[in-house]
């Protein structure tokens, strides 16, 4: 990979309701679909990922999934475009964990550490996430947390939320 996956922006894709894209997999993928235009072309994908609901596991499954992305902005602009592109595919912001259509999660802009009200960088619960480390571990098993020091893989490893998070149908990255 040109870009180096420490320097990459990454992007935690994640939803447990379709819409109308019949599979939260064919709604994530026309999400995907529109991250070039929106000025995050993508560097590398992860599989998607099926993990039970959290906090409750009674409700509709999840998928999840990690890309890493080239990003000229500066990360609130990029934040921005994420919440831009979960309205697109129907996201409603109301109570937190709810189920919703697209969650877009911006976990880490290269090595900015940064802690305001309206975004904190790298996201500060990620590292937790078998759901979010798992899949970024299949494409920058490398990659190291800008504040933990850890590589994906070892987080991954250690991660105390979602274990139960298994890949849907491994696929190669692309790259």
């Amino acid at each position: 990979m040109g870009l180096k996956a420490d320097e990459a922006v990454i992007i935690a894709l994640g939803g447990n309701i379709a819409g109308d894209f019949g599979s939260s997999e064919a709604l994530l993928e026309a999400a995907l679909a529109r991250f070039a235009e929106a000025g995050l072309p993508l560097v590398a994908r992860s599989s998607w990922w099926r993990s039970a609901a959290w906090p409750d596991p009674t409700g509709q499954e999840y998928r999840n999934g990690v890309v890493l992305v080239e990003a000229r902005q500066p990360p609130e602009h990029v934040i921005r475009t994420l919440f831009s592109l979960e309205a697109a595919f129907g996201r409603e912001r109301g109570a937190r964990n709810a189920a919703r259509t697209l969650d877009l999660d911006l976990i880490a802009h290269g090595r900015t550490v940064l802690d305001s009200p309206d975004l904190t960088l790298p996201h500060p619960r990620a590292h937790e996430r078998l759901f979010v480390m798992g899949p970024l571990a299949e494409i920058a098993p490398e990659w190291r947390h800008p504040v933990l020091g850890r590589t994906a893989a070892e987080l991954a490893a250690a991660a105390t939320v979602g274990l139960d998070a298994r890949p849907v149908q491994p696929r190669s990255s692309t790259r």
